[in-house]
């Protein structure tokens, strides 16, 4: 039970966390080639599309594993083509209104230039909310070689389009512009970045075909409206959740004393955020097989089914754990991943860090009100740790930059982990074992505390002393948990 989650998550990692990892190698490059200011832009827009993008999906990712696994809906296939159509209706009348408004909206986001900035991405969310629900077929049908071949092959083509425009294409113009000049516009600056991310989800939607056509469609809207009523929670959760990730990032250039210097800190905020997102690759990675798993599990009705949640619980926080210690501990040689000029940045890094560290617990927890249809529950948390985010951004970013906004994201992530934990227990009780995986954490954090007191200016020093600290942890967990856990199967 727990080694196929296990089997799951390794081959969903695969296109997360290798794939996000190879992206994230895009960083240093857009922190060297562009300014702050213009990584700034990059950051701004992204934001928006990430709370775009979750409205346009409108939790229906969710609701097709839900009712795709429900007794009173026999029919997969109709869960699934009710699903591809409604998706594909909202996501057209999205893209032709978008590109209509794009002057606006450019006008809007700082970039009245560059209008083709707005239609690129505007096409570029249509075309990736629709093929979430094609995505969420193969995880259903457990087919996830292919599913992360896919994601690769995405990742693949943005990465080596975002090389070509930015590195290769600057080359060729120096000596010899005629050959790029019917498509390249050096002006066109960080516009490439939305180039290349549209051209590869345009090849990605070819390439899902064979998925889109896997059933035979079988509208039905009476099921329809029972997705969108088990949903709607989940959309707005969706929304509270990716604001409280991206909030910080739209309100900044509002809230920021110097207007002047507004694009520029986010910027540097932007990449060291980036350095960051280790955590969140494991959290996604985690999440594609965490679903199926928990409403796979729930159908068993077997005595070890908490087990298992338990189980997936616990080994997320160890191996979480294991994650911040290895980015704190190597973070003097991961900086150089971008440019010098953002450093003054990267004491954000432990601070998002643990606030996405909490984040993934949450989700962990969110199992009680999707197996208990009262996904309003995820709602009221997410809007909560929304209003915190808000608060303490609009209060202190004033005051403190950036540095508030990491504090919010922290504060906002361990309000909605404890609510979560403390409502979950009253309607579907778990007994997670809070005080072994508090132990855990208190663990990690004395190791973490080591390496900073044992810390010198010779990074060569340093290295055996934080990898031998990171070997005395897995070591434990090998002695603690893993040795246990297979005299238990014995």
């Amino acid at each position: 039970m727990i080694k196929s989650l296990f089997k799951d998550t390794a081959i969903y990692g695969v296109s997360s966390i290798i794939g996000r990892f190879l992206n994230w190698c895009l960083v240093p490059m857009y922190t060297y080639c562009f300014t702050e200011a213009q990584y700034g832009v990059v950051t701004n827009i992204y934001a928006y599309v990430a709370v775009v993008l979750i409205i346009l999906t409108y939790g229906m990712e969710t609701g097709f594993f839900r009712f795709a696994n429900h007794d009173r809906w026999t029919s997969p296939g109709q869960v699934y083509t009710t699903a591809l159509c409604s998706l594909g209706v909202s996501s057209t009348l999205f893209i032709v209104a978008g590109c209509m408004a794009s002057p606006v909206l450019a006008r809007w986001l700082d970039c009245a230039a560059h209008p083709s900035f707005v239609w690129m991405m505007v096409i570029t969310v249509g075309i990736d909310a629709y093929t979430s629900i094609p995505f969420a077929y193969l995880r259903y049908r457990n087919r996830a070689v292919r599913f992360a071949t896919l994601k690769l092959m995405n990742i693949a083509l943005n990465i080596g389009l975002n090389l070509f425009f930015i590195l290769l294409c600057p080359i060729i113009w120096r000596s010899n512009p005629e050959w790029i000049g019917w498509f390249y516009n050096p002006s066109f600056g960080v516009g490439y970045i939305f180039a290349a991310n549209l051209i590869s989800s345009l090849v990605v939607l070819m390439l899902l075909v064979p998925e889109i056509l896997a059933e035979r469609y079988d509208f039905s809207g009476k099921l329809l409206g029972e997705m969108l009523r088990y949903s709607y929670p989940l959309l707005i959760l969706g929304i509270a959740g990716v604001m409280n990730q991206t909030i910080d990032k739209i309100l900044f250039p509002i809230l920021a004393s110097d207007k002047a210097e507004a694009m520029t800190q986010l910027g540097i905020y932007g990449a060291n955020y980036k350095v960051a997102i280790v955590m969140v690759m494991f959290i996604q990675a985690f999440r594609f097989a965490y679903e199926p798993f928990i409403f796979s599990q729930n159908r068993r009705q077997g005595n070890d089914t908490k087990a298992g949640y338990v189980a997936a619980m616990k080994w997320f926080i160890i191996f979480g754990l294991f994650i911040f210690l290895g980015v704190m501990y190597f973070l003097p040689w991961l900086r150089y991943f971008i440019s010098p000029k953002y450093f003054a940045g990267l004491r954000v890094v432990p601070i998002v860090m643990m606030a996405e560290f909490f984040f993934g617990i949450f989700f962990n927890l969110s199992l009680w009100y999707k197996l208990t249809d009262r996904t309003i529950w995820g709602t009221w948390f997410s809007l909560t740790g929304l209003a915190v985010t808000v608060a303490l951004n609009v209060a202190f970013v004033p005051l403190y930059g950036y540095m508030a906004c990491a504090w919010a994201a922290f504060c906002s992530y361990g309000v909605m982990m404890v609510a979560s934990y403390l409502v979950g227990q009253h309607y579907f009780p778990v007994s997670y074992g809070i005080r072994r995986l508090a132990v855990w954490f208190v663990f990690a954090m004395l190791l973490w505390g080591i390496s900073i007191l044992l810390t010198t200016s010779n990074l060569f020093l340093d290295f055996p002393v934080r990898m031998l600290l990171l070997l005395v942890y897995a070591a434990a967990v090998w002695k603690m948990e893993v040795k246990s856990m297979r005299a238990g199967e014995q």
